[in-house]
């Protein structure tokens, strides 16, 4: 094979950086090629990127980086580049692209509200600076990256989403990120079978703060947690944000349908009217005054950012479909988020309310257990009904509605008539609880 042979090394990344220079969009999948692209063709358990690299180039990439040989290679030699580990170079070349950059670049995880706190602070530093932030929740090892990369010379900030489900991820992460600031919104009973358990969660998501507490970095720490007080000891620079005792405080004026909050300490921001529902999201919207205040955008901006924001994605959606409401919460759910979900919609200003819950994934050895709480909890109030959907609601006895997958749930749903009923939607992505309500939501 007569292909460009180069080792992932220093030489080798630079050398690439500057064909990204004059090629600067990435790509890995060959449906979605345009001219000039980078095509990297990564590898999963189901597919090989190889296998597409050719024609890739000819559906216009530039360039396809690969790791193994490819068949019909020829008329393409001079375009395909051939390195040890596609993946690898990608981070690699991500890195070089990070530290190019002295602009504050914010690393944000934690177990729930990460990407609602990530697309709320972008929509406070945007108001002042040129911001660029994950797009979605491409937060993984593919995902951050590809982010890394699509930031371009005119950004003033940087705000990178990181998800984890096992011990070493964050850290990895931060080794070609490089955060100049973090934020841990929670540490909750999310993938606890990754991660071994509760402990393991908080050892996981603290390694954010162990990499700004080695590094001199900055974090932003919700400080009615006293856990994560104690996580970010030694981190030079804290700066807070919470109900009381912080640099920012606020509070809940009104829960639902939307969320109202007012700012009491820090800033001039005054009464917030988000576009938000439930209580839970209180502190997503703090932990966006709190950077738009470090960051010295402007109060009023500050306000405007957040009022203007439009949460999409299944996430924390408020959908009125006549006189019936839908809380739409169901990107994904563990016990954390499950438990403050039920909790928020039992205060929705509608008397009929209905659950409509998925199972909660990855939770190993505590799954039954966990899924038990939640019927407990579901079961100290009263409903109009309630669905639970797959998982190991299937496996535990409960008087309530019961349905494999949400297709099931759905076509139940299809078959009532509802008047003037409030609705929560919730499970783990993989549920797709979102079909439950498909017949309601296409009504006029």
């Amino acid at each position: 094979m007569n292909a460009v042979n180069d080792s992932d090394s220093l030489f080798s990344i630079v050398r690439l950086y500057q064909i990204f220079s004059n090629h600067p969009n990435i790509c890995t999948d060959t449906r979605k090629v345009r001219e000039g692209d980078i095509f990297f063709a990564l590898k999963g358990d189901n597919f090989n990127g190889n296998n597409f690299a050719v024609q890739a180039l000819d559906n216009g990439a530039s360039y396809a980086i690969i790791d193994e040989e490819v068949d019909d290679h020829d008329k393409h030699q001079d375009r395909l580049i051939r390195t040890n580990d596609v993946l690898t170079t990608l981070q690699a070349l991500a890195a070089y692209h990070r530290n190019q950059f002295t602009i504050p670049f914010i690393a944000i995880t934690g177990s729930n509200g990460k990407t609602t706190s990530k697309e709320l602070i972008h929509a406070v530093l945007s108001e002042k600076y040129k911001t660029y932030t994950t797009e979605g929740n491409l937060n993984n090892h593919i995902g951050i990256p590809l982010t890394i990369l699509k930031i371009k010379k005119d950004a003033q900030i940087a705000i990178v989403e990181m998800g984890a489900n096992h011990l070493g991820e964050i850290a990895g992460y931060c080794i070609y990120t490089r955060p100049t600031h973090g934020l841990i919104t929670n540490v909750g009973k999310a993938h606890l079978e990754g991660f071994g358990g509760p402990e393991g969660v908080m050892k996981g998501k603290g390694e954010l703060f162990d990499y700004l507490r080695a590094y001199g970095g900055s974090a932003f720490v919700m400080w009615d947690y006293e856990y994560l007080q104690l996580m970010s000891k030694g981190i030079g620079e804290v700066y807070s944000y919470g109900t009381n005792h912080a640099d920012i405080t606020g509070i809940t004026e009104q829960a639902s349908p939307f969320l109202k909050v007012r700012i009491t300490r820090g800033s001039s921001a005054g009464s917030i009217q988000t576009r938000l529902t439930g209580d839970y999201n209180l502190p997503n919207v703090l932990a966006a005054v709190c950077l738009g205040s470090y960051f010295k955008v402007d109060p009023i901006r500050i306000r405007k950012g957040i009022e203007e924001y439009e949460p999409s994605n299944s996430r924390s959606q408020l959908i009125q479909k006549g006189n019936n409401y839908i809380v739409l919460d169901a990107y994904n759910a563990n016990p954390s988020s499950m438990k403050l979900a039920i909790e928020n919609f039992v205060h929705f200003p509608v008397a009929d309310k209905i659950l409509l819950l998925g199972g909660m994934m990855e939770l190993g050895a505590d799954s039954l257990s966990e899924h038990e709480q939640i019927i407990l909890q579901i079961g100290k109030n009263k409903w109009k009904d309630v669905a639970l959907v797959g998982g190991d609601f299937m496996n535990i006895h409960h008087p309530y509605r019961s349905f494999s997958n949400a297709n099931e749930a759905g076509d139940w749903v299809a078959s009532q008539i509802f008047d003037n009923t409030a609705f929560l939607v919730k499970g783990s992505r993989s549920m797709q609880m979102e079909k439950t309500i498909q017949s309601l939501v296409k009504k006029s």
